[in-house]
């Protein structure tokens, strides 16, 4: 679940993944990326300005970036072993009472369903109403990530060990959470000469990814600021999903 700056992120508890997986034992790590599927190939996913325009340019945006995210990762699917099959999309105007079965989180930007394999955008908000920044672009494709979670099995395994390690569960979130922001680094340094962008816009992002945090937080679900914008730059300059193994990262790089 991607949260707005300054706002602790509440998650959806979900108790199945969507893929099947393995059997593995309880301090079995969730799997990697693959090394040998290489890098997420460059592409091109112009944005759709919506810095005016309302509900319609809102969910243009949206349609638009989650489309340049279904053919990027279903040509990086093509090289690993596991089977690509794109999320259902949900949109909705105003914040609903329950989506997916379950109360809508307060203070979410958007999020993922994960026994539905369902992404859910509200079209209305701070995270994405008359924004010039790439914000709203990241967030997506970090919601993307926790569906690429679910079809490679990261979730089954981090879903193991949640029960085996109770003790664990809030840095093993954060790793599941931060894996996600390095993967959305990943696809937007794989589109990013298509972008029509500059450094500033790069900083801005730093800097509003930086503000995410949950710094300061009792409860730390998604990472300090300075935690998520190390691992969105890893995989930004990386651009191979292999890169973002928080899973095997030493504590201090999940704080």
């Amino acid at each position: 679940m991607q949260s707005l700056p300054l706002k602790r992120a509440l998650t959806l508890v979900a108790s199945l993944a969507i893929a099947c997986v393995p059997a593995q034992s309880a301090q079995a790590a969730p799997v990697a990326f693959p090394k040998k599927a290489g890098k997420l190939a460059i592409t091109s996913c112009p944005e759709t300005a919506i810095s005016s325009g309302g509900i319609p340019r809102t969910r243009e945006y949206l349609q638009g970036v989650v489309k340049c995210l279904d053919k990027s990762w279903a040509a990086y699917f093509k090289r690993t072993r596991w089977t690509f099959h794109k999320p259902v999309v949900l949109y909705f105007e105003e914040p609903q009472s329950t989506v997916c079965g379950v109360a809508w989180p307060e203070h979410a930007a958007a999020f993922y369903c994960t026994e539905r394999g369902t992404l859910v955008f509200p079209l209305t908000g701070r995270w994405i109403e008359d924004r010039t920044d790439l914000f709203p672009f990241k967030v997506a494709a970090h919601e993307y990530g926790h569906h690429l979670q679910s079809l490679t099995g990261v979730r089954g395994a981090y879903e193991v060990r949640v029960r085996a390690e109770p003790v664990r569960q809030d840095e093993l979130k954060r790793r599941y959470e931060l894996q996600a922001d390095c993967l959305a680094g990943v696809f937007l340094g794989s589109v990013w000469g298509s972008l029509d962008r500059t450094g500033r816009d790069w900083e801005a992002l730093v800097d509003v990814t930086r503000a995410s945090g949950d710094d300061g937080d009792d409860y730390r679900s998604h990472g300090k600021g300075a935690t998520r914008v190390y691992w969105l730059k890893r995989g930004y300059r990386a651009l191979s999903p292999a890169a973002c193994d928080t899973w095997s990262a030493p504590t201090s790089k999940v704080s």
